[in-house]
């Protein structure tokens, strides 16, 4: 494994497995689950092995094995039988488990080794909603908390966007597009963050529906351009971080004047900022979604 990220804390561990800091302290002290290492200071952490054993007992102990009994398994057994019950249900979870020991280690081959497995048995769009979103959830919390570095989301993000432009380029090569409606996906000024709209591009090409992806940080104005080219629009955008929250109003308003009202075009939206936005009274032809699955099932 790389020495990239190689001491966490028991912080760090309760943020990556999902098992309570306490439960950890349980663990290390009644059964000798894990051998803390000190630092200089005399600092407790854990090393990568410790992350991957915890991560793997977690997962049997989750599957209905007592702490008391996997204890007595050896140690090289342990991923074995994780493997053994991830063959047969659960797949989803281990999946995650082992797309987090990927971005921790910056490990490429364990990712595609990963998504090729999840292939067999599911679809892209499976995939993406029960592997690729709760591994992004898990990304956010990680990095606020900081537990990994940008670099490490960047790493698995763009891993994770290499597919779906894969996937979509598949669906795009083999379409035949009719569809009069067409839709213009887009994140406004300083907004980078685009796995959410890259993916919402990839179902409505699969829908059949005409799309325009311009991707991160577009001006306002230029979006003004495109309806001269086109009557049926339908506006798409994802709001993580930006506009603030201040601004959201502002926002709203301004693209309301600008496009909703010299034209027929409507807008979706979604996105946590708009947890930050009254819904009430929003300008006609505006529609907010709380999930990528809503706004796809409007289709």
């Amino acid at each position: 494994m790389n020495n990239i990220k190689s001491q966490f804390s028991i912080k760090d561990l309760e943020n990556l497995t999902g098992i309570k800091a306490h439960t950890i302290r349980i663990w290390e002290k009644r059964y000798n689950l894990l051998n803390p290492k000190r630092t200089e200071t005399n600092i407790r952490y854990y090393d990568l092995a410790s992350f991957q054993k915890l991560l793997n007992v977690g997962y049997l102990n989750n599957n209905g094995y007592k702490i008391s009994k996997i204890t007595t398994i050896e140690e090289e057994e342990i991923p074995k039988l994780v493997r053994e019950i991830a063959s047969k249900n659960d797949v989803d979870n281990h999946a995650i488990n082992t797309l987090k020991l990927a971005m921790l280690n910056f490990d490429q081959a364990l990712f595609y080794n990963t998504y090729k497995s999840l292939l067999k048995e599911k679809s892209f769009r499976g995939i993406f909603y029960d592997v690729f979103i709760p591994m992004l959830s898990y990304i956010g919390l990680l990095w606020q908390t900081d537990t990994i570095t940008p670099a490490h989301e960047h790493f698995i993000t763009t891993l994770i966007r290499q597919k779906i432009i894969a996937n979509t380029e598949r669906i795009q090569s083999k379409q035949v597009n009719n569809s009069k409606k067409t839709f213009v996906l887009y994140l406004p000024d300083n907004e980078i963050h685009e796995l959410g709209l890259m993916f919402i591009n990839h179902e409505i090409i699969s829908n059949g529906y005409h799309s325009i992806f311009l991707g991160p940080s577009v001006p306002l104005n230029s979006l003004t351009d495109i309806q001269n080219y086109y009557d049926d629009i339908i506006f798409v955008s994802y709001f993580t971080v930006k506009p603030e929250k201040e601004n959201m109003r502002k926002y709203i308003d301004s693209f309301n004047d600008v496009i909703l009202k010299p034209s027929n075009s409507k807008f979706w939206i979604l996105g946590q900022m708009l947890s930050h936005l009254d819904t009430n009274n929003l300008p006609k032809g505006i529609k907010i979604f709380n999930s990528i699955k809503s706004l796809i099932d409007e289709l």
